[in-house]
């Protein structure tokens, strides 16, 4: 792997120091594309007004009018963390202010993805008055037509790029659609939803409805927004920053709902020093195994109910499909392994395999690990229904995945029956007798669109960190501040000479590392119990290890090699 550091524009350094940040952070800041102290600024006043995203004023109108006539709402939701937290945030949020909701979640394995005319059929019978999507609908042209034909209005909510045409609907909020000037395309479907509810108490408030002193707090949603906007891996803009620093606020404060309390709970994790990793790699995987292995409704009940001793029910059942997901997975993931062979990988561009044993529902993870492992575009294939194939698929940084499908389309109008994604992830369904078409098709799309170049590792660092700068405190200065997709983590890269080491946990290494002035500081390295030569080139992240009351300054090595002498 490479180490490549970051470039750091001298103009943006120079402001954030004369806005007196300190050194270490204003490097990191001005690496990242922060050029000036506002985009820093996470109070909520300064988050962009509704009324610039397209569609919301309209959404808040017709959610005031369902709400002010005693209508009934029924939240149609997605089967992944971004869906089940966007619903929670949506019926908690409506029945704040006054409102008569339920929801819908399709399962994924029987009715597939977005509103479809089936999923219409079957909210029907719930008698709703409307019909609200979230984290979907953009592409749901023939499950409105269906709502329409029976008289059912829907109001789209949702985040994923539209097609070339877009659905008769109510009303449509989505940053991404055409027209729209809302400043940030990131937000994830639980941010666009939080949007529509803002519009909707603005609507309500107008009409006298409420006074800004009795108003609902959608505020305390945030916890919400946050798990949701971080497991849903969208990059973390200025506003996606502050909607999750919010958030974590929160919950560090102990003002989680009762279903995000009982999640970390039940992982035997403290939300004390919540951040973007137990987002990520705690509290989202537990809810999304719903979706995977059965039915997102638990996971969605989990994060609706206050009562503590049900959302321990319902984060333990979480907990118990979360290990048989990863179980799973590890079983998918040697079989993937003994597929790919290695010297003919280096002749490929990309990775496409199907098993028909595989679980439909975990392709995704496993795409994301291969393309992690192998650093290629990666499609995987599970058996579907009536002789079709369900795949999900993670890239690379320079290879647009949805963009790469849709080429495929173009050039073979027969080939897949539907996909649809974003740049770094993407779904499709095809015909198992076409698969491995498919495979050589993919194949040159990525022979063509990428570089050998691009297909070398690479791990950007934020250089060498001065040994006086390596302390508790800014470890602590770190972990108060919001990192995450598009807005990495800091990584550094330094020499240091191995003074012990030795196995922990059955299989890490603790270790302690002598900088070359001497200095010493603990450090770990996960999953490996070889031991390390003497002297060490590492990249590392810079924690905390809390133990018995005492923090101490922990390094995360990410990426050792053997260093035969230390620079002086």
């Amino acid at each position: 792997m490479q180490l490549i550091d970051r470039p750091i524009p001298g103009d943006a350094l120079q402001r954030l120091l004369a806005a007196r940040i300190p050194p270490a952070l204003a490097r990191l800041y001005a690496a990242r594309g922060v050029t000036q102290l506002e985009q820093l600024d996470y109070r909520l006043q300064q988050l962009p007004d509704f009324t610039r995203m397209k569609g919301a004023a309209a959404a808040g109108q017709l959610l005031a009018d369902c709400l002010q006539q005693g209508k009934r709402i029924l939240i149609i939701a997605d089967y992944d963390a971004d869906g089940a937290t966007a619903c929670a945030v949506a019926v908690r949020g409506l029945r704040m202010l006054g409102g008569i909701v339920d929801f819908l979640v399709p399962n994924r394995f029987e009715y597939g993805y977005g509103l479809t005319p089936e999923i219409v059929e079957l909210a029907a019978k719930r008698q709703p008055n409307l019909l609200v999507t979230v984290d979907n609908g953009i592409a749901s042209l023939d499950g409105v037509a269906a709502a329409q034909a029976r008289g059912l209005p829907v109001l789209i909510t949702d985040h994923h790029l539209p097609g070339p045409q877009l659905p008769e609907a109510a009303a449509i909020v989505n940053p991404n659609q055409p027209g729209c000037d809302f400043p940030s395309k990131a937000l994830a479907g639980v941010g666009v939803m939080f949007y529509v509810l803002l519009a909707t108490r603005a609507a309500l408030r107008e009409r006298g409805h409420f006074t800004p002193e009795n108003q609902p707090n959608l505020a305390t949603l945030l916890d919400l927004v946050a798990l949701g906007t971080v497991a849903d891996v969208v990059p973390l803009d200025a506003l996606n920053r502050s909607l999750v620093y919010q958030g974590l606020r929160r919950m560090r404060a102990g003002q989680a709902c009762s279903g995000i309390r009982a999640l970390a709970e039940a992982a035997g994790r403290s939300l004390d020093f919540a951040g973007h990793y137990e987002l990520g790699f705690v509290l989202g995987p537990r809810l999304n195994a719903a979706g995977r292995l059965e039915d997102m409704t638990i996971g969605i009940q989990c994060l609706l109910s206050d009562d503590p001793a049900q959302t321990r029910r319902w984060a333990s059942e979480l907990e118990q499909l979360n290990q048989a997901r990863k179980d799973i997975e590890a079983d998918m993931q040697e079989v993937a392994l003994n597929r790919v062979d290695l010297e003919q990988l280096g002749q490929q561009h990309s990775i496409v395999l199907y098993d028909r044993d595989w679980h439909q529902g975990v392709v995704g993870l496993l795409a994301g690990r291969l393309k992690e492992r192998f650093h290629r575009p990666t499609l995987v294939f599970a058996r579907g229904q009536d002789g079709l194939l369900k795949g999900s698929g993670r890239s690379i940084a320079g290879f647009h995945l949805r963009d790469a499908l849709d080429w495929v389309s173009k050039q073979h109008p027969d080939l897949l029956h539907k996909f649809g994604g974003h740049a770094a992830a993407a779904g499709l369904t095809l015909a198992e007798a076409d698969f491995p078409r498919f495979a050589a098709c993919f194949e040159d799309v990525a022979q063509q669109w990428l570089q050998p170049a691009q297909l070398q590792r690479q791990l950007e660092t934020d250089g060498t960190l001065p040994p006086h700068e390596l302390t508790l405190p800014l470890a602590e200065a770190l972990e108060s501040q919001v990192w995450g997709q598009g807005f990495a983590e800091p990584v550094y890269r330094g020499y240091f000479r191995v003074s012990s080491q030795r196995v922990v946990g059955e299989r890490h290494l603790k270790l302690q590392l002598t900088s070359a002035d001497g200095q010493a500081f603990d450090a770990i390295l996960f999953n490996q119990v070889d031991f390390l030569p003497d002297r060490i080139s590492i990249a590392y992240r810079i924690s905390i290890n809390r133990y018995a009351g005492r923090s101490r300054l922990q390094l995360v090595v990410q990426q050792w090699q053997s260093a035969e002498s230390m620079p002086q």
